[in-house]
């Protein structure tokens, strides 16, 4: 369960099992659409170490760039995201394709594309 009790400061401190992540409403923190941008640059990162270790090779020296590029007339919804992944030269042609081709396949990238039917339901607690 992810629980956050509201007040009057400038950030939100949602809670989930012994963890804490803090939101900012002012710039001084992300807020929570940067940190979904955030949790889709960490994805391509976890991803990216899968490849790795699957190709028996280190992820040292990978460096993921991510950029939402956004939508005419509503900054909000970005139309793309890209990621752009730098190799160091010692990561051959077939493992970059192979690590490219598993960051497609990252869970939170596939969630937010393709949707997962979720239901969001928003109501007043018993």
């Amino acid at each position: 369960m992810y629980q956050l009790d509201l007040d009057n400061s400038n950030q939100l401190h949602v809670k989930y099992k012994n963890h804490t992540v803090s939101y900012g409403l002012d710039g001084s923190l992300p807020n929570p659409l940067e940190a979904t941008y955030a949790a889709l640059a960490g994805c391509a990162g976890v991803y990216s170490r899968k490849a790795c270790k699957a190709l028996g090779i280190s992820a040292e020296g990978i460096k993921i760039d991510c950029k939402p590029v956004v939508r005419n007339g509503n900054p909000l919804v970005p139309a793309r995201f890209v990621t752009d992944v730098v190799f160091p030269e010692r990561i051959d042609a077939e493992q970059r394709a192979r690590i490219l081709q598993e960051i497609s396949h990252c869970a939170v990238k596939v969630l937010i594309h393709e949707g997962a039917n979720i239901e969001f339901v928003t109501q007043e607690a018993a």
